[in-house]
């Protein structure tokens, strides 16, 4: 499975109705850290599939954003069962990523 793309108009489907644990990738264009963080995401979209990887870009859905209080990018949000499970905030490897959604 691929990084979805994620706005307000799928944001109830993708991530709150989800059947299983949603890793949420808030982040910018302009952010230099969330550009390294993304390679790392795509290999565990691709590798897992008992979790479902999500990237929202802040610039575009500041609502979301401020829904989920995002004060620094990059931010990770673990969301099970429509309920924020753990967050992360700042440039993290892959093992630590792979940690962070075992919670």
């Amino acid at each position: 499975m691929s990084v979805i793309e994620v706005t307000s108009a799928n944001f109830k489907s993708e991530v709150l109705e989800s059947d299983k644990p949603v890793l949420v990738d808030f982040n910018a264009a302009w952010c230099g850290p969330c550009r390294m963080l993304k390679p790392m995401l795509d290999e565990v979209a691709a590798e897992r599939d008992d979790v479902k990887v999500v990237s929202i870009n802040i610039d575009d859905e500041d609502e979301l954003a401020e829904d989920f209080d995002v004060s620094a990018i990059p931010c990770l949000v673990l969301v099970k069962n429509g309920k924020e499970a753990n967050r992360s905030v700042g440039l993290i490897p892959k093992d630590e990523i792979l940690s962070f959604i075992e919670g």
